[in-house]
């Protein structure tokens, strides 16, 4: 399975990088894994609905432009779908099982993701009705990533 993490923002954090680069590590047992970051559109503290919709609109160009037509998109959105770890993986074995061996997953920027971005989207995920970082959620969903492996292969994780 080819899985691609294409996310808004470039990572800073060194404490992240360690643990981002740590699974990327331990999925190459399982799955070809590549990080695309698109530059984020600088935006002021204050702005018009306009603006922010704009701000996404671009961010969701660049977005797109990494996502090839055969690939299965799942985006990040806190109004997502909630799957526990064992749906995940039960998800991510079916898509395996009828041939969509590349999915790419979706980390919008601070405002979120553009509607175009949302309708190429097969599925919407959310992991939480809280906000997070965009660059720690990057590590958190190649640590269920992993996780779901480690399910879908009857292999022992802790829980």
């Amino acid at each position: 399975m080819n899985i691609t993490i294409v996310s808004v923002g470039k990572l800073k954090e060194k404490y992240l990088k360690q643990g981002i680069d740590e699974y990327k590590k331990r999925l190459n047992a399982y799955a070809k894994v590549s990080i695309i970051e698109v530059a984020d559109e600088k935006a002021p503290e204050t702005m018009s609905e306009a603006e922010m919709e704009e701000v996404k609109r671009k961010e969701g160009e660049r977005i797109l432009s990494h996502i090839a037509p055969d690939a299965f998109v799942i985006t990040l959105e806190i109004e997502g779908k909630m799957l526990g770890s064992e749906q995940l993986a039960k998800k991510l074995d079916e898509l395996a099982t009828y041939g969509k061996s590349k999915v790419v997953f979706v980390i919008g920027g601070s405002l979120g993701i553009s509607l175009d971005v949302q309708k190429r989207s097969d599925l919407a995920l959310s992991f939480s009705k809280m906000t997070f970082p965009h660059q720690l959620m990057r590590l958190v969903l190649l640590e269920q990533v992993y996780r779901s492996f480690r399910i879908n292969r009857g292999e022992p994780y802790h829980k």
